[in-house]
C-alpha cells in the first residue's frame, strides 16, 4: 500500500509494504552520500540490510533511549556530515524508533538549513504515528522535544516484517498511539482493538492509523489547531515521561496512563479495558507535584492556563483550555501519592 501525504511542494509518499526493507534502494534515492542512523537497541542487521544498498554509506549508532535526544549527540551526527564532505544533495536515513527518528530527522533539518531526510521505522510506534507529520526534536534539561523543527520527509518505508522482532512490551508501546488515534478520530478502529484480536489486526492497525494522521497533517501541517488532537493524553503523559528514569515507563505506557483523567466517565470504563487489553499500564502511583511541574514546562501550558485534548464519546474530542490550578487538582485525583 502507498499513502502520499499532500503537503504541496513538501509532499511524499509512505510505503507500507511486507519485505520493503531489502527493497530500500528501490523506494528511495540511495545514490549518494547517506548518513543512517540506528540505536543499539535495534537489530543491527536493519542498518545494514539499508548500507548494502546506498552508494557512499555512513552509520552512526546511537545509545538507546531518550538521552541520545540531545545537543551533543547531534553535534555527533552533524560532524561527521561536515567530516565526509555531505552537500545539500545527499540524504540522512533513519532506521529506528521514535527516538531516532527525531534525532536523525532534526540533524537533517538544520545541517546545511536542510538537507532530505528518509525514515524506515522500525517499531509500532514509530510505524503508527511518528514516522509521518515532520515534527523533529531533541530534549533539554529534561523535558522532551523542546528544541526542534518541522523537516518533512522526502520518503516513509514501513516493514511490518521488522516488528517480529520486538518484545510484546513495544508493541503494546505502540499500540497506545493507535488507541490514541481511535479514542479521538475512528470509533470503527477503536471497537476493533477493543472486540478482535490484536496480533491478527496489526497490519489493519497500522494503516488506519497512519490514514488518521495523514489526514490530520495535511488539514494542519505545523499544529497550529487540529493537529493539536493528537496530543490526547500527551500533557500528562509528557508529565510523567520526564520522570520516566523513576519508573522505567516507555513513552506509550505515559501516554496511555495520560489519556485516563482526559475523558467522560463511561469511555474512560472503555479506554481502560483496551489499554489493560494491549498490555498497558492504567494506574500510577507517583508525585503529583512532579507532574505538575513537568506539566508546566510543556508546550502547551500558556501563562496560567493550560489546553488539552478531552474526549466525550469515542470517535470524537474536545479542545479545552483550563486554569493550571484546576488542571494540577486532575492531576492530583488521577495520581494520588
Amino acid at each position: 500500500m502507498t499513502l502520499s501525504l499532500n503537503l504541496g511542494a513538501n509532499s511524499y509518499d509512505i510505503i507500507i509494504e511486507h519485505g520493503s526493507l531489502a527493497k530500500a534502494g528501490k523506494y528511495l534515492n540511495l545514490n549518494r552520500k547517506i548518513l543512517i542512523v540506528t540505536d543499539d537497541g535495534v537489530p543491527a542487521v536493519y542498518a545494514d540490510i539499508v548500507a548494502k544498498q546506498c552508494k557512499t554509506p555512513i552509520k552512526i549508532t546511537v545509545a538507546q533511549g531518550e538521552d541520545s535526544k540531545s545537543f551533543s549527540t547531534l553535534e555527533l551526527l552533524c560532524k561527521t556530515m561536515l567530516e565526509n564532505g555531505f552537500t545539500r544533495t545527499d540524504a540522512v536515513v533513519a532506521v529506528g524508533g521514535g527516538v531516532v527518528g527525531d534525532l536523525s530527522g532534526f540533524a537533517a533539518a538544520v545541517f546545511m538549513r536542510g538537507i532530505d531526510f528518509y525514515n524506515i521505522p522500525t517499531t509500532l510506534l514509530s510505524e503508527v504515528d511518528s514516522s509521518i507529520g515532520g515534527k523533529t526534536a531533541i530534549n533539554l534539561g529534561g523535558f522532551k522535544n523542546t528544541i526542534g523543527a518541522f523537516h518533512q520527509h522526502k520518503r516513509v518505508l514501513i516493514d511490518p516484517d521488522v516488528l517480529k522482532t520486538l518484545p510484546k512490551r513495544q508493541i503494546a508501546n505502540g499500540l497506545a498511539e493507535a488507541i490514541k488515534m481511535a479514542a479521538t478520530f475512528d470509533q470503527e478502529l477503536f471497537q476493533k482493538i477493543e472486540r478482535e484480536e490484536i496480533d491478527a489486526n496489526l497490519d489493519y492497525i497500522i494503516e488506519r492509523s497512519l490514514m488518521i494522521k495523514k489526514a490530520v497533517v495535511e488539514c494542519d501541517e505545523k499544529e497550529a489547531g487540529l493537529r493539536r488532537v493528537l496530543n490526547f493524553g500527551h500533557t500528562i503523559g509528557h508529565g510523567i515521561e520526564s520522570y520516566e528514569n523513576l519508573h522505567g515507563l516507555y513513552h506509550g505506557e505515559c501516554v496511555a496512563l495520560g489519556m485516563i483523567p482526559m475523558c467522560a466517565e463511561n469511555v474512560r470504563k472503555r479506554i481502560i479495558s483496551v489499554l489493560e487489553k494491549a498490555g498497558l499500564p492504567t494506574s500510577l502511583s507517583f508525585d503529583p507535584e512532579r507532574i505538575y511541574e513537568a506539566v508546566t514546562h510543556d508546550k502547551k501550558a500558556d501563562g496560567d492556563k493550560i489546553h488539552f485534548i478531552y474526549v466525550p464519546e469515542i470517535g470524537t474530542y474536545e479542545m479545552k483550555t483550563t486554569a493550571l490550578t484546576d488542571f494540577y487538582q486532575t492531576i492530583k485525583e488521577a495520581f494520588p501519592q
